[in-house]
């Protein structure tokens, strides 16, 4: 890092605070849509601060607004909540009370994060016009930003632009990344029932197999992403279960195949789908079984708008410097529930560096990763930051 981080000195001072309330939330982790006693702390917090206080949008959604000066322009900012269903092994006093559940992705922090901003910002005010924070419930595959929104998020809150950031394990603490366009590649989750005739092991002639057919069709759909996306566009497919049968003498009646489809352009998502339904469809009739796809859309491709991420890029690289504002590196195809916010009103998502190594050496989704508690000021910073300049007296 060439340039010092420029952290407000208030901000700083009240670090500790939210350090511990970040490890409070990381000791009593709530899945997606259970985020009751996580939904009430941070209402409380937002009350005690201020802000006009609304929960259970969506849910367990929280948001909370807060209006300064006379100015007509409003913006979001989002943090997720939930925790995952992973039992942690990271030893530490802090760590996770709920067996089964942890924070495995940071969110903890993301919310510490936007409590860390939000008790600045009431403080100081130096803003003119509207600020909303949404504490979205249920964002690792349960559509909790969709909740929200059927629940008539920013009809109640408009926003004229809406922000979220993820920390980013292998970014170093004080790096941001932050991109135009394309910035997590849209998530489809499909499982492919096959539904045949079971028989004995010993007489595979009176039987229709589904699992010679979902052997025949996994490998047949590896042939999507070499021979029908082009090679200048990034997509991924993958096989993550196949489910049939319990014993060795028995040809079983049904199989399930799982799958996972990764894309960056939404035109390439469309064309997958398109040639998955069409493998399946014609691969089952081959070998005489029934085919049922159910194909569910988990996210979109999360698009930044170019006005939105020019006002990010410039409140990052005033906290870290614009040598440490980087573009998305290749290949990676994380996804986000943030992209259906993205659908709906202009914004900008972007990554906050969470160590070289974090604690552990873990990446996402590790029963030992853990957040990184020095990437807090800087994320609250940002935001800060971003607010003074977005809605600018």
């Amino acid at each position: 890092m060439q340039q010092a981080i420029r952290i407000p000195r208030e901000l700083q001072e009240h670090i500790s605070e939210f350090v511990e309330l970040r490890r409070r939330i990381h000791a009593h982790p709530e899945l997606g849509f259970e985020e009751i006693e996580t939904s009430r702390l941070v209402a409380r917090q937002l009350r005690a601060w201020g802000y006009e206080v609304t929960e259970g949008v969506g849910g367990t959604g929280v948001v909370g607004q807060l209006k300064a000066g006379r100015g007509l322009r409003s913006i979001g900012i989002r943090a997720d909540m939930d925790a995952l269903p992973i039992v942690e092994n990271t030893g530490l006093p802090y760590a996770s009370r709920v067996p089964g559940k942890m924070h495995a992705c940071g969110h903890d922090g993301h919310t510490a994060i936007l409590l860390a901003a939000a008790h600045h910002l009431a403080h100081t005010r130096r803003f003119d016009g509207t600020l909303n924070l949404i504490f979205q419930p249920a964002e690792e595959g349960q559509g909790g930003a969709l909740r929200m929104m059927e629940d008539g998020l920013f009809e109640r809150f408009p926003c004229d632009g809406v922000y979220a950031l993820h920390n980013a394990p292998g970014l170093p603490v004080g790096a941001f990344v932050v991109q135009s366009g394309p910035m997590a590649a849209s998530s489809d989750a499909v499982t492919i029932t096959l539904k045949g005739i079971g028989g004995h092991a010993a007489q595979p002639h009176e039987s229709r197999d589904p699992v010679v057919a979902a052997a025949s069709i996994v490998m047949a759909l590896q042939t999507i992403v070499a021979r029908n996306v082009p090679a200048a566009d990034a997509a991924v497919l993958t096989v993550g279960a196949i489910q049939a049968g319990a014993a060795h003498n028995v040809v079983p009646s049904t199989a399930r195949v799982l799958v996972s489809v990764r894309a960056t352009r939404p035109e390439i998502q469309q064309q997958i789908e398109v040639r998955v339904r069409e493998i399946v469809e014609f691969q089952a009739r081959s070998f005489c079984v029934e085919a049922n796809i159910d194909y569910q859309h988990v996210s979109c491709v999360l698009m930044n708008t170019p006005a939105e991420t020019a006002w990010a890029h410039a409140a990052a690289a005033d906290v870290v410097g614009a040598e440490n504002v980087l573009p998305l590196p290749p290949g990676v195809m994380g996804s986000e529930d943030f992209s259906w916010m993205l659908e709906r009103v202009p914004g900008c998502y972007v990554g906050l560096g969470n160590g070289e190594a974090s604690r552990g050496g873990c990446l996402l989704h590790n029963p030992g990763y853990d957040f990184n508690d020095d990437a807090l000021p800087v994320g609250a910073s940002y935001w800060v930051n971003l607010v003074e300049r977005y809605l600018a007296a």
